[in-house]
């Protein structure tokens, strides 16, 4: 070191262009609100733990809230004079207070704990928002499954038309897809409802801080326990984050699924005028793009997931940038992404209608009943399935050779082949033949717990809605945890200001 010279000042201009000005940035547009919250409540927590006098502390809030009142983020802009947004603070609370109380503040805490406390506190409220849209998802596919439970559709696998079910049972398990997804949001949101404050860089403080009253004044259960832990541990982030990408896949797949309904060979799906853009050429087109959009939105939302938790594969157990301030603000963009695709997804799933008739054609023509056929064939004449899946096997073909409904098939035809499998006629007749190979009655007898039966379906119902409600219940308590922790705060805030709080008034 002896031979080396450095007479360069900090910061260095490309670093300042490339990393602290657009952190700076980041700071002042997501988080200034937060810090300014951490800031009041932990000069509050000064006081109460007999850190800072009662005047010291009136004298720190006092000066926040003219440092506050005198900022116009929107012009402000980063010169390089301080390091970051927390710093520039600090320095125009030094400017009114002087450094020796100002300095006070900063008494057992670092900008370690206070990052990750902030970034925690913004996704809380993001997550609440979201919760509440998905919420309101939910309120939407119920009416619409319950006013779908007799509407006859056509289910498909491998791309191919398998069995009827009802519009309801289709929009039944997106529901249970979304509701799963509300319950791992939820419990992501458990590691991310503890609050970093208190462990000041890495071991916590000599100082007798007080964790737990940081951690109701700033909206969160608990604290978290280890203080190692506060400032290294990301799986608040990868965690919410991956609940989110869970989520955005299911939605996509169903978008998917959305477009293959309303595309004009399958046509089972119709989309209302206003949902529906023209080509710039030809007049005849009714372009579903709205679809298009949602799937897209899904994916990009995915993908900003993606950006967080990739980001953080192979850093290091320790604090780190990597996990701050320009992660954080990319995956925000998930939360907007997102929450546009959630409206958008409501109000297609609440407009869209079924046609029933093109419905009922593709039904007849590719013989989706035969399952039902086979079944009954089963339990009425005492068959086994083996043989039963023979004679309606033969059946399929010869409707299909024919152009034939299976609920029209020749009863005839059908004798001849029962007979020719078994060697004995049938106890069938021609009306029951024509019931079993119905698509009604292929619905109706499915009434184990979960199938498409109406009273099966609605005890199914019954269910959502219960937890539903559980749900949109705990969204409630959990904005009511956030609000009203402005509302303690404010109170602590009043306390300690006594009559000079009230003059300020």
């Amino acid at each position: 070191m002896t031979n080396i010279t450095d007479e360069s000042v900090f910061p260095n201009e490309t670093y300042k262009e490339t990393v602290l000005a657009p952190l700076f940035e980041a700071s002042k547009e997501t988080f200034a609100e937060y810090h300014f919250r951490v800031n009041i409540a932990h000069a509050v927590m000064l006081v109460e733990q007999e850190i800072l006098t009662e005047q010291q502390g009136r004298d720190i809030i006092n000066g926040l809230i003219d440092v506050e009142k005198s900022l116009d983020l929107s012009a402000l802009e980063y010169t390089g004079e301080v390091e970051d947004y927390f710093f520039y603070v600090d320095g125009e609370l030094k400017k009114k207070l002087g450094i020796d109380l100002a300095g006070r503040l900063h008494t057992g805490r670092s900008r370690n704990d206070i990052d990750h406390t902030i970034f925690k506190m913004h996704l809380m409220d993001l997550s609440a928002v979201m919760l509440t849209e998905l919420n309101q998802l939910v309120a939407t596919l119920l009416q619409a499954a319950d006013k779908g439970k007799a509407t006859i559709i056509l289910a498909y696998t491998h791309g191919q038309p398998a069995q009827p079910t009802t519009w309801g049972h289709y929009l039944g398990a997106f529901l249970e897809n979304i509701q799963r997804d509300v319950a791992r949001i939820t419990h992501a949101l458990d590691t991310v409802d503890q609050c970093s404050m208190g462990a000041a860089a890495i071991t916590t403080t000599g100082f007798n801080l007080n964790r737990e009253r940081m951690a109701q004044l700033l909206g969160f259960q608990v604290c978290q326990e280890n203080s190692y832990g506060c400032i290294s541990s990301i799986d608040y982030v990868t965690g919410l984050y991956s609940a989110l990408k869970v989520m955005f896949i299911n939605i996509g797949r169903f978008v998917q699924d959305l477009a293959q309904r309303t595309g004009f060979e399958t046509g089972h799906l119709y989309m209302p005028n206003d949902l529906v853009q023209i080509s710039s050429i030809m007049p005849q087109k009714r372009n579903p793009v709205p679809i298009e959009h949602m799937r897209l939105m899904a994916s990009l939302s995915a993908g900003h997931c993606d950006t967080v938790i990739n980001t953080m594969h192979n850093t290091p157990f320790t604090d780190m940038n990597d996990s701050e301030t320009e992660v954080q603000r990319a995956g925000h963009a998930a939360f907007d992404s997102g929450m546009r695709l959630l409206k958008l997804l409501g109000e297609v799933v609440g407009a869209v209608q079924v046609d029933e008739e093109r419905i009922a054609e593709h039904m007849a023509q590719s013989c989706a009943t035969i399952t039902e056929v086979a079944d009954s064939l089963a339990r009425i004449e005492g068959i086994s399935f083996a043989q039963a899946h023979e004679i309606a096997a033969d059946m399929a073909r010869v409707a299909i050779d024919k152009d034939c409904p299976l609920d029209q098939f020749d009863f005839d035809e059908f004798s001849n082949l029962y007979k020719k499998h078994t060697g004995n006629d049938t106890a069938i007749d021609p009306e029951k033949l024509a019931e079993i190979a119905s698509p009604g009655y292929f619905i109706a007898v499915r009434s184990l717990t979960g199938g498409p039966a109406i009273p099966a379906f609605e005890e199914s119902l019954k269910k959502y809605t219960a937890c539903a409600i559980d749900q949109s219940h705990q969204n409630v308590a959990f904005f009511e945890q956030i609000v009203g922790s402005r509302e303690i705060l404010a109170a602590a805030v009043k306390a300690i200001m006594g009559e000079t709080q009230e003059g300020n008034k």
